[in-house]
């Protein structure tokens, strides 16, 4: 079951969920961006993640997009299917996703912000067990574990696969990897911005967002990581990953917003953003187009 997982190096596609002006599914425009974006050498590609806005879509709306994103992939790259909610919705979303031929889950954190830790084993374990998938969890805000947590979390879910770390904490991540081994496979997942510290660290791929303005860069990081070419990867970071990091960094859910904005000015449908979310203000607008004139030799 974990031997797809196990294959997967490189860079993970992480597409944006276009929507329309009434802030409706743009499900053509996801089917375009989704056959463009196979046509790069990723690993896998991620429907309905973070940067896709999971949790702002009804289940039938992901249902509607993972069944898009496999339809358009065509079988020439496998998708992920974002999960995430409760153990009720995500067990529900994963068995939808598993009919649609989502090839893997990456399981979003719950809902509730504090959970104690046996609730937290108990979300993975009923999604984990709705469908025959193997899982990736994804480790952010407050799915928080310790290297003695993750091993625990392997045993109860036997489907659990693979790692993506969305907390930052290189010291944190590479005690939990030298902890529980090649038990699970390793992503890096926070951003771009942190792929140098990642491959330091041993990760197999990273999910990257720039790969829906910039293709050719987030494989060029991934190469450079995997090399552990340093002085290649700093030269990389400095033009294109910090100046785009320095954007986003301006307002809180600007890691969506400011991709959605940048793709609109590359010709790339994306729409708006739902809220709690919001699109990228005025006064930050010409900034970004000035920084895609700088990732034109990337484009």
């Amino acid at each position: 079951m974990d031997q797809i997982v196990k294959q997967w190096t490189g860079v993970f596609g992480f597409p944006v969920t276009p929507m329309k002006k009434d802030l409706s599914l743009d499900l053509d425009a996801l089917g375009a961006n989704v056959d463009e974006m196979t046509q790069h050498p990723f690993c896998a590609f991620v429907a309905s993640g973070g940067t896709g806005e999971l949790y702002s879509l009804t289940p039938d709306e992901t249902e509607q997009v993972i069944c898009v994103a496999v339809d358009a992939a065509q079988g020439r790259m496998p998708v992920v299917a974002g999960v995430g909610f409760n153990p009720g919705i995500g067990v529900d979303v994963a068995r939808r996703a598993e009919r649609a031929g989502a090839k893997c889950l990456l399981v979003l954190p719950p809902y509730y912000q504090n959970p104690p830790e046996e609730g937290l084993y108990q979300y993975y374990e009923a999604i984990g067990n709705a469908t025959g998938l193997p899982l990736m969890l994804y480790s952010r805000e407050w799915a928080v574990f310790s290297p003695q947590m993750v091993a625990k979390l392997a045993d109860r879910v036997p489907t659990l696969a693979g790692w993506k770390d969305g907390q930052g904490d290189i010291r944190k991540y590479q005690r939990i990897m030298h902890y529980v081994g090649n038990r699970l496979t390793w992503f890096g997942g926070i951003g771009d911005d942190c792929v140098p510290g990642y491959f330091a660290a041993g990760v197999q791929a990273y999910t990257s967002s720039i790969s829906n303005i910039a293709p050719k860069l987030s494989l060029k990081l991934a190469e450079a990581g995997m090399k552990r070419d340093f002085v290649e990867l700093n030269a990389l970071m400095d033009k294109y990953v910090h100046p785009l990091y320095a954007i986003r960094d301006r307002l809180r859910g600007y890691e969506v917003s400011v991709m959605k904005e940048a793709m609109e000015m590359l010709g790339k449908p994306a729409g708006p953003v739902r809220p709690p979310l919001v699109n990228t203000r005025a006064q930050d607008i010409d900034d970004v187009r000035e920084l895609m004139k700088v990732y034109a030799d990337v484009l």
